[in-house]
């Protein structure tokens, strides 16, 4: 089947490939809200646009970019840094515009299906292709003319479709359990903030309204405040700190056989604000400033943390010492002293507290430990950990059957678009939902 194929390049499919640039440079700007911008690092490694990574150009700015001013289904190729990262443009991010670092590869419709020259364009071996063409000055850079001359397999465009559609259903399965992560990090934060934050508990028994808890929690609340030095406070409720619930682990290693067999997790793989891990790398990656960390520990990204980097170990694993390794003092703590861990006043202050100007790093002891906490009675910390830590619990079921599906799908994606194996065979063996 395969040799039936024709081949021909990216040029010879696409409408366009143009690249953006930066807005100041042109006299447009950033601003705090408005046209997303995409840049390389809004692109993530499987594949998606993050939209916690855009920044904002203003409509002024648009105009002065329309030539990178994206459609549906434009596929972006990082060109310079890193290069290779692809993203297909979903509808739900427009409008929006990138920047030089990104080219925009517009399909035609009529020669290619835009799914399945995105899957063609991020398979290894057209990275790879990409990767020996690059020119390096200051940074790796890659041109549009050496895109558009990538070759690439054509087969007719039905089966292009049908190849798209067998990848596309593995990868929609995977975007399913992302979304049902940030629907389980949404509830456990909402709680969080409702029980520790607002005292929402507290302050519907002060008013004499029912606090639509089960009996057995409602009773736990008190039903006044009293002053503190963090202000109001419910009675009965002390003020603490931060390493009153959560320790620092430090275990130091170096790179070995061991670390070589345990995944890595280095800062950049922590996604922003989501305690879900998303990426690791291989162990034989890690290579100095190592340490240990646990299944279940939670990863703090230190250096410069306003990017708010903290997450769930879903698994046993090696990091740098660019992240902190914590772990909560009591098991019966762990949904309490995580979601602490991971709000935006922790955040704030861990910011505001840290040492270094170029590259801000926060610093534990003596430091972020001593934040000033309001702890709740061990009852309520408990009650909150029944209630919370199944939610918590699932988050890495859906890492590990995405990682299955992303596994599947990165061995049928080279086979499928070599005709190597026939999309016939391929959803057979998918079963009739692939």
């Amino acid at each position: 089947m395969a040799g039936e194929w024709q081949t021909g390049t990216v040029g010879d499919v696409a409408l366009r490939v143009t690249k953006g640039t930066t807005p100041t440079t042109i006299g447009g700007q950033f601003v705090e809200k408005g046209i997303n911008f995409v840049k390389v690092e809004s692109i993530t490694a499987d594949g998606r646009i993050d939209t916690r990574k855009l920044t904002f150009i203003d409509d002024f700015t648009n105009d002065l970019l329309s030539r990178s001013v994206l459609s549906r289904n434009d596929i972006l190729f990082t060109i310079a840094g890193t290069i290779g990262k692809v993203a297909l443009v979903p509808e739900g991010i427009l409008p929006a515009n990138t920047n030089q670092a990104v080219a925009i590869v517009r399909p035609n419709p009529e020669k290619v299906s835009p799914r399945y020259l995105y899957y063609v364009l991020g398979d290894e071996s057209r990275v790879r292709q990409a990767q020996t063409r690059v020119v390096q000055s200051v940074q790796a850079n890659f041109s549009l003319g050496e895109l558009s001359s990538l070759e690439i397999p054509l087969p007719p465009l039905n089966e292009q479709k049908t190849i798209a559609h067998i990848l596309g259903t593995l990868d929609d399965k995977i975007e399913l359990n992302r979304r049902m992560n940030e629907t389980l990090e949404a509830i456990a934060r909402a709680l969080f903030k409702s029980w520790f934050v607002d005292f929402d508990p507290v302050r519907e028994k002060v008013e004499g309204r029912d606090p639509g808890l089960p009996k057995n929690i409602a009773n736990l609340f008190p039903d006044s405040f009293e002053d503190s030095e963090l202000g109001e406070i419910p009675t009965g409720w002390k003020v603490g700190k931060l390493g009153d619930v959560l320790a620092q682990r430090v275990e130091r290693c170096i790179a070995s056989s061991e670390t070589a067999a345990r995944p890595y997790v280095p800062i950049d793989c922590i996604s922003p604000r989501s305690l879900f891990l998303t990426e690791s790398k291989s162990g034989e990656e890690a290579q100095s400033s190592l340490t240990k960390f646990y299944k279940g520990d939670l990863l703090f990204g230190a250096m410069r943390p306003y990017f708010h980097k903290v997450c769930i170990a879903p698994f046993d694993g090696t990091t740098r010492t660019t992240a902190f390794v914590l772990t909560p003092k009591a098991k019966e703590d762990f949904a309490f002293a995580t979601l602490l861990l991971h709000h935006p006043d922790t955040i704030d202050y861990a910011t505001r507290h840290s040492t270094g100007s170029t590259i801000p790093y926060a610093v534990w002891g003596g430091s972020l430990e001593e934040m000033p906490v309001i702890v709740p009675p061990s009852a309520v910390r408990i009650a909150f950990n029944m209630t919370v830590r199944p939610i918590l619990d699932r988050i890495p079921v859906p890492h590990f059957q995405s990682k299955t599906l992303a596994t599947l799908r990165d061995a049928l994606l080279p086979k499928l678009i070599s005709g190597e194996l026939r999309v016939g065979d391929a959803t057979r063996f998918l079963g009739d939902d692939g």
